[in-house]
């Protein structure tokens, strides 16, 4: 079996004196789905930060591609294939969806033009609406605009935070749909979700995450199928 793309080991984050992230440790095999799970406040969104490069962690170790990235800059992994979809969207609301997407292809030079055209092929209310500010969008349509700036600068692993927050259910639907798209591609996907049956019943393995720790790991449809873990971690399903 060849080694992991992700790796993470003994991951700590602290906020001044309050330790957010306690010796949290998973790894993500090449094309696999990963779900990082947990009610709010449990580190998950710390964790991705961390490894995303947004947040310089207290300890551990963070390998990508069988290099120690842990203290690398966030503009630096996206060059190398490690990209975030971030929690909230974080579009420019006051550009145009086109200018949004070309911020994502600012390190791939004359590839960027083709994987803009690609993603409007991929999401035609994009390609249809290229010119209006990102902000006249949906909820629904920003998230997608949010994964396609991300899927423009070709990412080996794209973690997504929380990509179905605030959404309807049908549009959650749509989301996930294009989530295991990308997975089926070939790229690596760890998934932070508070929705966490929906993110298992996508993801290969599955890490349960509470007061910055993990509790329970294993393959997703194992976790699932473990009646004690659903009533005491993983709560109602919204999105269905």
């Amino acid at each position: 079996m060849s080694d992991p793309i992700l790796t993470v080991e003994d991951l700590r984050v602290t906020y001044g004196r309050v330790e957010a992230v306690r010796g949290v440790s998973f790894s993500a095999a090449e094309g696999s789905l990963v779900a990082l799970v947990g009610a709010n406040g449990a580190g998950k969104s710390s964790v991705i930060n961390a490894v995303s490069g947004i947040l310089r962690p207290a300890g551990g170790r963070i390998t990508f591609e069988g290099q120690d990235i842990t203290r690398t800059p966030a503009h630096k992994l996206v060059g190398r294939g490690l990209v975030q979809v971030p929690e909230g969207r974080q579009i420019l609301a006051t550009l145009t969806i086109e200018e949004n997407l070309q911020l994502g292809t600012w390190h791939s030079g004359a590839d960027g033009a083709r994987s803009v055209d690609a993603m409007y092929d991929r999401f035609p209310v994009l390609g249809e609406r290229r010119a209006l500010p990102a902000g006249a969008l949906s909820g629904g349509e920003q998230q997608m605009l949010a994964i396609a700036r991300a899927l423009v600068a070709g990412p080996k692993v794209m973690l997504m935070d929380e990509p179905s927050m605030g959404l309807a259910p049908k549009i959650v639907d749509e989301v996930f749909r294009v989530i295991e798209e990308i997975r089926a591609s070939g790229t690596t996907v760890v998934l932070v979700e508070q929705n966490a049956r929906r993110a298992l019943r996508a993801a290969d393995h599955g890490y349960v995450l509470q007061s910055g720790e993990v509790v329970h790991s294993g393959p997703a449809a194992e976790l699932l199928a473990d009646e004690r873990i659903v009533q005491a971690y993983l709560g109602v399903e919204s999105g269905t």
